[in-house]
């Protein structure tokens, strides 16, 4: 470092940049035009120095925030940037996660003459193209998917490329929501800008240059504190996904966690091949999950930024179930098997630190898109929603009930906006009573949520936990496995995990999300 850090000032930057991701947060969710972004908050923001490396994040997803790095440096990679330029990309095997999180970058100039700084939010659109409404199918094949877009500049030096907008708006279901949406990140992004110029112009380039890097520093250092403290030794553990929702079940995901000193291997190497369906996980979506769980094992109010996964290694596969290769769909991927992933880690973790390792949670987003024609007006529509879950218990207390965890961060559909947007009903939203697994402590509750359709409906269902419940730990019992049922004509028909058809209106859709795992005996 080429100047002396002052402590006070650095807990300043670090307050400063982080609000400055939050304030992007606020202005894409007062901006946004659907339901999926306004009420479920489903995006994220954060800051990048100009290599790419995070700086800071707002608290939104963390499935978004440890992989939005990998698009930032695509964009840096592929673009030359002059002030007043945008680059929108959504491709998985080019930093992207799945291809309705749609990133759209911003280089901060500040006078000088290239990028000092970069802005950047994700949002996940709830159509992006492909062959079934929501963009969330069965599929086979990443080009079913949706539309996949590389790195390009959709604003240009201040300017708007009409020909990439009308590219996109003509390749999805519901055109004015998606540009409402898009518009809408463009004004994110520049409220990132102007106040990264406000603080440059306070306190000056070098200055904001030097305390970014200092504090990146500094997380490092917390992180390498916090892996000092897990026993030296190799972990393993291995969990499954239930299927790919085209050929194969117990797809395996194995860890050998190696801790040694202040660093730690991430190996998963020995995970099964990538499958045929879409729960392939992009190599990004690993690296995530990994930061995630180890930014979860910090006390301390540690900046989430880059520094917090240098002493972190992720070694894996290519053509794995999580690192796959393209052209393997991955709308599941991002969605699922991150969540996986997480439960793989916390399960090799839990036998070096215990005390501080819950049991399982649900284990899944339960996602559900629903689209067709509103029989009032003609026009296309597209639903989209995670559900929550029960969390898992732990060495200290219960699990939550009814909330979503881990690699999500999302709220819910507001029954109200729901109905008034869509034409559903919601005929049922309670707790799953008893879904958590027994123990000691008890593991969290899950959800049923009941939606009536209104009009004949095209519905997938990309969820887990449907073959067996989430793990409980040191004795403690499973909780309970989800359960997707349809009600047509009143006969009830359970389907599986992953689900597409064409429903009729007045059919309902039963969606029974799982529990948390128990930890320690009942008998304890």
């Amino acid at each position: 470092m080429s100047r002396e850090i002052n402590p006070v000032l650095l807990e300043v930057f670090k307050n400063r940049f982080a609000s400055i991701a939050e304030e992007m947060g606020v202005t894409l969710n007062r901006t946004a035009y659907s339901p999926n972004i306004k009420e479920r908050r489903d995006f994220s923001c954060a800051l990048f120095d100009a290599k790419g490396q995070m700086v800071a994040q707002a608290a939104h997803i963390p499935v978004h925030l440890g992989s939005m790095p990998l698009s930032v440096k695509s964009a840096i990679e592929t673009c030359s940037f002059s002030p007043g330029d945008m680059v929108i990309l959504n491709d998985p095997y080019k930093g992207g996660t799945h291809l309705p999180d749609v990133t759209l970058v911003a280089p901060v100039f500040a006078g000088s003459d290239g990028p000092v700084f970069f802005v950047a939010n994700r949002a996940h659109h709830a159509d992006i193209g492909g062959m079934s409404s929501g963009s969330m199918p069965l599929s086979r094949s990443l080009y079913q998917e949706g539309l996949i877009i590389p790195p390009v500049k959709l604003v240009e030096q201040g300017r708007l490329d009409r020909k990439i907008m009308d590219i996109l708006l003509n390749n999805v279901r519901t055109p004015e929501e998606r540009e409402g949406d898009l518009d809408a990140q463009i004004m994110a992004n520049m409220t990132g800008i102007k106040r990264l110029e406000e603080l440059i112009s306070k306190y000056g380039l070098e200055t904001c240059v030097s305390y970014a890097e200092a504090l990146m520093d500094y997380a490092e250092k917390v992180m390498r504190g916090v892996i000092s403290g897990i026993p030296d030794g190799t972990y393993s553990f291995t969990d499954f996904m239930d299927d790919d929702g085209v050929e194969r079940e117990d797809i395996a995901i194995r860890l050998e966690l190696k801790v040694s000193g202040d660093e730690a291997v991430l190996d998963f190497t020995g995970s099964d091949p990538q499958v045929a369906g879409s729960i392939n996980a992009v190599y990004a979506i690993t690296l995530s999950a990994a930061l995630y769980v180890f930014r979860c094992l910090v006390d301390e109010d540690v900046p989430t930024n880059a520094g917090l996964i240098r002493p972190i290694s992720v070694v894996t596969r290519k053509g794995t179930i999580v690192d796959a290769v393209f052209p393997a769909p991955v709308a599941g991927g991002n969605v699922e098997t991150s969540q996986r992933i997480v439960d793989v880690i916390l399960g090799a973790l839990a036998q070096a630190i215990p005390e501080k390792i819950p049991a399982a949670s649900q284990g899944t987003m339960n996602n559900i898109t629903i689209g067709g024609v509103r029989p009032d007006s003609g026009v296309s529509f597209a639903y989209y929603e995670t559900i929550g879950g029960g969390m898992g218990a732990a060495s200290d207390g219960d699990g939550e009930s009814a909330v979503h965890s881990h690699m999500t961060n999302t709220l819910n559909t507001p029954v109200e906006a729901l109905e008034y947007t869509y034409p559903l009903m919601i005929t049922t939203y309670s707790i799953r009573r008893g879904s958590g697994g027994e123990g000691r402590f008890r593991g969290g509750d899950g959800i049923v949520r009941e939606i009536k359709l209104l009009t004949d409906s095209e519905v997938t269902i990309l969820s887990e936990r449907r073959r067996r419940g989430p793990y409980g730990l040191y004795g403690g019992e499973p909780g309970s496995r989800g359960r997707n049922i349809i009600v047509s004509d009143g006969v009830e028909r359970e389907v599986g995990g992953k689900f597409h058809g064409y429903l009729k209106a007045g059919d309902v859709l039963r969606i029974e999300t799982p529990g948390g795992g128990g930890y320690g005996s009942p008998e304890g």
